[in-house]
């Protein structure tokens, strides 16, 4: 058996582009045969799908999947809305989830080496798919939330996946109030639960941009600190949960509602859709004279 080294998977990830440990394994299976090694990666594709990668994955979906205990939502990319909706994409972001909800990996890095078939990782399911979709497709991130007694899960999916939200609430059992505030969640997106929770130095920046707005309207300034104690109330509601009015009833907040019925909100998670990603922004004319060039 060939002695294989560090330098010889580096040249077959430079000629092929595909991962590291695809590529050591092809050259375990070829005895160190560079050519045959660079053949077998085509061959199963692995090759193609690794230049499929450096294209930008900003498109996709969100999916929510739990059990008795525990609840996951996961964001899946891809490069187009198109792929998004297909048939295969679609099963294969609910295979990953349900994988994801029965091993709960740690990290992303750790699910991503977790076996979903015999002997296939995660990792490895993905670049196959790749390859059958025709897109650079990526586990993004995923979130699982721990359920105890007398709480429960609120699962939300909005706009066919684009966004995907798990709330956990204590003090019920009923999953329809869970859901209504994770509806509520998906539409209106606060960044915390409650106003304690806000950052403090996020706090004192704020003041202090709404302190200098007062001052540049010409306000006087012993009714500057008046002025933005309010607009700091304010704000503190758009951002926080149980602040904003229900979207069911705005007469109440979400707060009162989850009251109501006997709740308090443990924790959400909300996923968007490529929210963060920089998405590229292609230039045609520009495309068209660098491949001119390229002929030339």
């Amino acid at each position: 058996m060939a002695n294989i080294t560090a330098q010889m998977v580096k040249e077959l990830r430079e000629k092929t582009g595909a991962g590291m440990m695809d590529c050591k394994k092809a050259l375990v299976e070829t005895d160190g045969d560079m050519e045959k090694a660079i053949d077998l990666l085509r061959e199963k594709g692995i090759a193609k799908a690794a230049k499929k990668s450096d294209r930008i994955a900003s498109e996709g979906m969100t999916h929510v999947v739990s059990n008795d205990k525990h609840a996951i939502v996961l964001e899946v990319n891809a490069e187009t809305d198109f792929v998004a909706k297909n048939d295969n994409f679609q099963e294969l972001v609910e295979k990953l989830a349900n994988h994801l909800l029965a091993v709960r990996p740690a990290s992303l890095e750790d699910a991503l080496k977790t076996e979903i078939e015999d002997g296939v990782t995660v990792q490895e399911y993905i670049t196959e798919a790749i390859t059958k979709i025709g897109e650079n497709i990526s586990l993004r991130r995923f979130d699982i939330t721990e359920k105890g007694e007398n709480c429960a899960f609120g699962e939300y999916i909005h706009m066919n996946g684009r966004i995907g939200v798990v709330v956990l609430l204590n003090g019920t059992t009923d999953s329809a109030v869970a859901k209504d505030i994770a509806m509520h969640i998906a539409a209106i997106n606060p960044k915390y639960i409650s106003r304690e929770d806000v950052d403090a130095e996020e706090l004192a920046h704020e003041k202090e941009v709404l302190t200098q707005q007062a001052l540049n309207e010409g306000k006087p300034e012993n009714i500057v600190e008046k002025m933005v104690e309010g607009r700091l109330k304010k704000w503190l509601s758009e951002i926080s949960l149980l602040d904003q009015p229900f979207v069911k009833d705005p007469d109440m907040t979400v707060g009162e509602y989850a009251k109501k019925h006997g709740a308090t909100v443990e924790s959400f998670v909300r996923f968007e859709v490529g929210e963060g990603i920089e998405k590229k922004e292609d230039n045609f004319v520009e495309e068209v004279m660098s491949q001119v060039k390229k002929d030339q």
